[in-house]
């Protein structure tokens, strides 16, 4: 019965996580342009790697290029191009999502302030390309400049908590930002955020053993990114965590978690 009550304590804290990370995926979805159809069906895997070489170039410009007091022009351009590559489908088949973290840097250099961002492409850099702590990093960097009274801004902190509970089982670290969130939203307003936030501090103070929901994030990149190299590091933290993944003959593939101590 305790074991059952705990599942159950698990399920209803991360259920707003898991929301939040596909709410902010589909932030992203209902904005794509259909850019597999302006650019053709045609290409080949090597066209897209040339693609993705100069995707690369372009956004390493954007991160370092001086913006002369243009900074939040260089991060609204870089949101555009986030969404133009995120959106390109067709691409993101053969080469993956591995600059996602990229973009969202250089939103933070140069609008730290610009909450929206954070909601749209933190899911995208920690599931689609597998780096939750580089998400987690950048954000942290970003905080430094973001203040309680910026329209939402508790949100990042929320961000933040759901990737450092869900990916890297930091269970101090989350609470704290979970703190920071319920306290930032109840002062915006956002009761129902307050009081979930909070109650998952108050979760999070039993230190319950976060490893099954671990698991179940990072089976969620591996079955959903299409690049070995994405997929080989979320099999790694599965199995670093002490589950493993079982293939089976018709296809299937099945995460079996570890044991809760």
């Amino acid at each position: 019965m305790e074991n059952s009550l705990n599942n159950r304590q698990i399920l209803k804290s991360l259920g707003l996580a898991s929301l939040l990370l596909v709410c902010g995926l589909g932030i992203v979805r209902l904005q794509q342009p259909k850019l597999q159809v302006l650019r053709g069906s045609n290409l080949d895997k090597r066209d897209y790697e040339r693609e993705i070489n100069k995707e690369d170039i372009k956004v390493n410009l954007l991160k370092n290029l001086p913006a002369f007091g243009f900074d939040n022009l260089f991060a609204d351009w870089g949101m555009l191009q986030f969404i133009q590559y995120y959106g390109d489908e067709e691409a993101r088949k053969q080469t993956g999502y591995h600059l996602s973290p990229d973009y969202l840097e250089v939103i933070v250099n140069n609008d730290p302030h610009f909450v929206l961002a954070y909601m749209i492409i933190s899911p995208a850099s920690s599931i689609n390309a597998g780096r939750p702590d580089r998400t987690i990093s950048l954000m942290n960097r970003g905080l430094k400049s973001i203040t309680p009274d910026i329209a939402d801004a508790y949100y990042v902190w929320l961000y933040k908590g759901v990737d450092e509970l869900l990916f890297l089982g930091d269970i101090p670290e989350a609470k704290k930002s979970y703190s920071i969130a319920g306290d930032w939203a109840n002062r915006a307003g956002n009761k129902f955020i307050a009081s979930t936030a909070l109650g998952t501090v108050q979760f999070l103070s039993t230190k319950p053993d976060s490893r099954r929901a671990q698991v179940g994030a990072w089976f969620m990149i591996y079955v959903n990114v299409p690049d070995k190299e994405t997929k080989a590091l979320a099999k790694g933290n599965i199995e670093r965590l002490g589950g493993k993944l079982i293939f089976h003959e018709n296809g299937r593939i099945q995460a079996i978690a570890p044991k809760n101590d």
